[in-house]
């Protein structure tokens, strides 16, 4: 008999989708909000549930939904990986949400604030679903769900540098859809089949008779490509910077710390569940990634250097972390898909409390974004000014955090390869260009500027921004003790992403 628990990812799918029709009947901006945040906080606790569930029963499951069995229908399916995935993206979702809510009240007008909570939850139905899903074309349903909403996510804080960025994200985000179909398609064509298991038995028959090896090798290029324009891997980012960096504070950390993510899983359980890393090895792929990987590593970082604009400096430092998530996936080996598993959770935490963290830094500085006019702004908010702290030695890799955890682990990954030396020079000089771009950032919102300089910014803020912000404090706190655990208990969670590759 299944298990009650077996039920919980489809209810927490299904949660997020019935708020988002709720929410949709409901004006009052402030009551969606809490909706929103209670559905993603339920949601976190049911993955936890399912977590347990799998991880001591060493377990994975397949939920079917509708009266079609395989190879037909639809299903989703559930293991420790999954579970932990889901977990972490529902509560980053809602410390997001907390952490922003001060400025998404203030920058979203109030006739669109149902709307806008309207969004956030498809776009959680659609990172869950992604996460879970165990049929492509499904897949490709939520890839699009996500696309709308992140658009609405982008352009909420209504003016024209956002509508242009909305306008580019959408353009770019619907080519990566579009290769992504074709190569579905495809894919379809030359197999017949879209659930996972029924692809990979085709996919591995093809493999071994040699029948179809250039429509695979499209297909294969195709879904890549497109899920890497979505995820903004080098060179396809240059959407990015105008998006992340000109939305309010909480679409900045959601669209940077989870959107981008839920792309990059439905990538790696394509290549665990239906193409294997054996076949994108043989089919030169991983080598494209990993080249892609290792250049969104530096050029990432480079760009990132020269901004000014602290959100925009972030954007930049996105592509870069998204480089490094790809470089694991390229060096086709298990070590390094769960190297970037880990750096996923890292970058879910850190990302979205440096964009708190700078929201709140401007908002006590005149709601200036120029590191210039940021000095000094952590005394105004110490809270802000630590959590920045502790994010950005975590993107810098230094030790008890979580980003010099998965650093490392992406070195040990890189041994066993023929690239090792290039490969961990390629993490140094990216640590390096991090620690350029990040130190600067750091000394300006904790070294105190000339007297006149202070009075001039603080002529432009009003006093409530100065008070004491308990949400976003909460929030900043929970992603910041987030951060310390990946970084310190690292090793059950690793065995969690170890289990769940295994098993999925």
């Amino acid at each position: 008999m299944r298990s009650f628990v077996e039920n919980f990812p489809f209810f927490s799918i299904f949660l997020a989708l019935l708020a988002g029709i709720v929410t949709a009947t409901i004006r009052s901006g402030r009551v969606t909000y809490w909706i929103t945040v209670c559905v993603c906080a339920a949601a976190a606790v049911l993955n936890a549930a399912v977590l347990e569930y799998t991880y001591l029963g060493d377990l994975n499951f397949t939920y079917t939904m509708g009266r079609f069995l395989a190879p037909y229908g639809n299903a989703i399916k559930c293991g420790p990986f999954q579970a932990l995935l889901a977990t972490v993206f529902s509560a980053v979702m809602a410390t997001s949400l907390a952490g922003g809510r001060r400025d998404l009240f203030q920058d979203v007008l109030p006739e669109k604030q149902r709307l806008y909570f309207v969004m956030v939850d498809m776009l959680e139905a659609s990172l869950l679903a992604l996460t879970y899903t165990n049929d492509a074309f499904t897949g490709y349903v939520f890839i699009e769900i996500s696309t709308i909403a992140a658009c609405a996510l982008v352009m909420a804080k209504d003016n024209g540098p956002n509508l242009i960025a909305t306008i580019r994200y959408l353009f770019m985000s619907l080519v990566g859809s579009g290769l992504f179909l074709i190569g579905l398609t495809v894919l379809n064509s030359i197999t017949g089949y879209l659930l996972m298991p029924s692809l990979a038995e085709a996919v591995a028959e093809l493999r071994i008779t040699g029948d179809y090896r250039i429509p695979l090798t499209v297909s294969v290029g195709l879904i890549v490509a497109g899920l890497g324009v979505k995820s903004a891997m080098f060179p396809f980012h240059l959407w990015l910077p105008d998006a992340h960096g000109g939305a309010t504070t909480a679409s900045s950390a959601i669209l940077s710390g989870l959107v981008l993510k839920g792309y990059i899983v439905l990538l790696m359980v394509l290549i665990l569940r239906v193409f294997s890393v054996e076949l994108l090895a043989e089919l030169g792929v991983t080598n494209v990634i990993l080249a892609f990987g290792l250049l969104g590593m530096i050029l990432g970082s480079i760009a990132a250097m020269r901004e000014n604009h602290i959100k925009r400096m972030l954007a930049y430092s996105s592509v870069a972390q998204v480089g490094y998530i790809f470089m694991g996936v390229g060096l086709g080996s298990a070590e390094g898909l769960i190297a970037s598993s880990f750096h996923i959770l890292v970058h879910a935490c850190c990302k979205p409390l440096l964009f708190l963290c700078a929201g709140r830094l401007s908002a006590v500085s005149g709601h200036h974004k120029s590191l210039r006019n940021l000095r000094g702004s952590a005394y105004r908010d110490v809270g802000a000014g630590l959590g920045f702290t502790v994010g950005a030695m975590s993107m810098i890799g230094i030790p008890l955090f979580g980003g010099f955890v998965s650093k490392l682990y992406f070195a040990n990954a890189a041994v066993p390869t023929g690239m090792t030396a290039m490969i961990l020079l390629t993490i140094a000089l990216s640590t390096v260009l991090n620690a350029l771009y990040y130190v600067p950032a750091l000394l300006a919102i904790w070294v105190k500027p000339p007297a006149e300089d202070e009075a001039a910014v603080l002529a432009d803020v009003h006093p409530e921004e100065l008070a004491f912000d308990r949400s976003f404090t909460a929030a900043a706190a929970v992603l910041t003790l987030g951060i310390f655990v990946l970084g310190i208990f690292y090793h059950p969670i690793t065995d969690v992403i170890e289990a769940g590759v295994r098993l999925i």
